[in-house]
């Protein structure tokens, strides 16, 4: 599966009622966490993926999304963020469908929130 020329969009992405979505995972990596500022970037960055996807670990998200929801939250993580140390890797999927999962362990919802 890849891109589409031009549009960049994935070609298995689906609708969500009249809006086209795309399945995310984003991880951040916010560095200093050792200093006030640090440890309020990292407070930022968590209360913005939280308003557009679910906390799936510790610093990461998943869940669908659409374009434009996807841009809003690139801009306000962009703003927070000191991009000369901290790190933020979003993966798009065309669905929820288009991946194969496997997990060991105790699953993330009994060890987070």
């Amino acid at each position: 599966m890849g891109k589409r020329a031009g549009i960049g969009r994935w070609e298995g992405s689906k609708r969500k009622g009249k809006f086209k979505t795309t399945y995310v995972f984003l991880m951040y990596d916010i560095a200093d966490q050792e200093t006030e500022a640090g440890k309020n970037r990292v407070t930022k960055v968590f209360k913005i993926c939280k308003r557009y996807l679910i906390p799936y670990q510790k610093s990461v998200f998943r869940g669908e999304i659409t374009p434009s929801r996807l841009l809003k939250l690139k801009i306000e993580l962009a703003q927070v963020i000191d991009p000369q140390v901290d790190f933020i890797s979003i993966i798009q999927f065309g669905s929820e469908e288009s991946f194969l999962e496997e997990s060991l362990g105790t699953p993330p919802s009994s060890l987070f929130i």
